[in-house]
């Protein structure tokens, strides 16, 4: 998926959508340049608008494309049984790349998706190199011992000393494997996102 202007897009999109605008230096450039909103205009908030900008801020936080996730709402949409939300947050925290972030293994969704398409990450003893491959509960998560000693991991105790681990993975006593002890799930407050608003911008 190709990105433009990381900054640009989450003045429009809000902080959370990237990494890189997690910060205090980018905090401190919006609170000075920062100007009143007029009344009305694009800026009036129309359904139409809110599910755009909520289906966006899911795109690029999660970095797929519209095809792609057309497809997981698509999916998630036919799922019988269960909440069309909760289900396409589920597939979308399910793909490695996520996995992987979600353990510490890389310090951001981009650089994840670079480890798993570089060979360097291995799911129950196989090489996967495909980002979207969908983790499942049993799977065992670890990092190739050839690439152990990469610059990819450089900083890597820091980083899982720091991370919050959901409930659903399981981290071992060795810092480069991990367990999916089940389904997919997070709670609504730590999205960024309406999964809820969503359905319903594809449900039009």
């Amino acid at each position: 998926m190709i990105i433009g202007a990381k900054y640009k897009i989450c003045r429009r999109l809000g902080a959370g959508v990237f990494e890189k605008c997690q910060t205090a230096k980018f905090a401190a450039n919006e609170a000075a340049t920062i100007k009143p909103r007029k009344m009305g205009g694009r800026s009036g908030g129309s359904t139409f608008g809110v599910q755009l900008l909520e289906k966006q801020k899911a795109r690029f936080s999660y970095g797929i494309s519209e095809r792609q996730f057309f497809r997981y709402v698509k999916e998630a949409m036919e799922q019988r049984g269960g909440s069309s939300a909760n289900e396409l947050v589920s597939r979308l925290e399910a793909r490695l790349d996520n996995v992987v972030y979600r353990l510490g293994l890389a310090s951001s969704r981009r650089q994840a998706r670079q480890l798993v398409s570089h060979g360097h990450i291995i799911v129950n003893d196989k090489r996967i190199t495909v980002p979207s491959y969908k983790a499942q509960k049993g799977d065992e998560i670890s990092v190739r011992k050839e690439s152990r000693q990469s610059p990819f991991f450089a900083g890597l105790t820091e980083r899982i000393a720091v991370r919050k681990l959901p409930n659903w993975l399981k981290a071992s006593d060795d810092q480069f494997l991990a367990s999916v002890e089940a389904d997919p799930e997070i709670k609504a407050t730590d999205l960024i996102f309406d999964p809820a608003v969503i359905i319903q911008f594809y449900s039009r």
